[in-house]
């Protein structure tokens, strides 16, 4: 996955020594952990599992795409003070790539989950051949990946503190989120097999096909990151397999435009409707996808709706 530099790292990193030296001691003024969270999803996984025992801070706004999201000074000291600092991982914070290699340099506790969910490759990508190749990073739109990843977060926290159940509070949200994969399950039933047929925007939902039996037919953005820029040969070929496969829905993203998979559905013709999911973020309060369940059931219902 292409990685975006921060090219102006020097100067945020001074910015950062004065917040610091003015800040206090990590945790000062607060009660129990203090835990920084890349994204509004993982945020919602931390703050599941700490309750009122941990501050939790999201460095990534709602509504805000991870992949290309940059930080400002005030969240670079927060990665510094924090006890534990929670990221995706697998390429997803490409804008926060250098300051996380930073901050791990200097000392702090970042913990990334992805590589530990046995990520799938990308699309287009041969896992059996011997070059590299990219794992998609958008771990989170399976339900029982998620269930072991809260468990594996909880690990973390006990390292630090461990007068605290954190294995007892990962085992019922893990629970829970098994409990929204069969829900799930229920609400896709009524996608007949020949329809389970997904064009997105980029490559997001590669773990909800595999999960839930969908066919990912075509991408309007290739590659697991939103910020490629497709070529016309590119959109021409979406379009083409559109029409051949008879699909009746583009599935775009809250966190981006909407332009180009506009653009695709028109020349595509016909009734091809336009579905914004919930991918990169969490929704705004009042979305009914304000928690990670909310939005994967949420979405559920988009897709069926859309396919059904």
């Amino acid at each position: 996955m292409r990685k975006h530099r921060n090219t102006s790292l020097v100067s945020v990193l001074a910015c950062v020594l004065v917040l610091v030296s003015c800040a206090g001691s990590p945790g000062e003024g607060e009660a129990g952990l203090r835990i920084v969270a890349t994204t509004s999803i993982w945020g919602d996984v931390v703050s599941e599992l700490a309750g009122e025992d941990a501050a939790v801070e999201v460095l990534v706004p709602i509504g805000v795409d991870a992949h290309e999201y940059q930080p400002t000074p005030r969240h670079i000291a927060s990665l510094q003070q924090a006890d534990l600092v929670v990221a995706n991982g697998l390429g997803l914070e490409a804008g926060l790539t250098d300051v996380l290699e930073s901050a791990r340099a200097d000392g702090a506790n970042i913990y990334e989950v992805g590589p530990e969910l046995g990520p799938l490759p990308l699309a287009g990508h041969d896992p059996d051949e011997e070059e590299d190749h990219d794992d998609d990073p958008h771990v989170w739109f399976d339900p029982l990946r998620m269930a072991t990843a809260v468990g594996l977060i909880a690990e973390r926290m006990a390292e630090i503190d461990p007068s605290i159940d954190w294995a007892g509070r990962a085992e019922a949200y893990a629970r829970s989120l098994v409990e929204t994969d069969a829900a799930i399950t229920e609400i896709l039933a009524t996608v007949p097999g020949p329809d389970r047929k997904l064009v997105t925007n980029h490559e997001a939902l590669g773990y909800f096909a595999d999960r839930y039996d969908f066919e990912i037919v075509g991408v309007v953005v290739p590659g697991g990151s939103s910020l490629g820029d497709p070529s016309s040969a590119e959109m021409a070929a979406l379009v083409d397999e559109i029409r051949h496969e008879g699909v009746d829905a583009i599935f775009a993203e809250t966190s981006q435009p909407t332009r180009l998979a506009e653009a695709v559905a028109a020349e595509v013709g016909g009734d091809v409707a336009i579905v914004e999911l919930f991918t990169e973020s969490l929704g705004e309060p009042g979305s009914g996808a304000e928690t990670l369940v909310e939005m994967l059931l949420a979405d559920a219902m988009l897709i069926a709706n859309a396919l059904s």
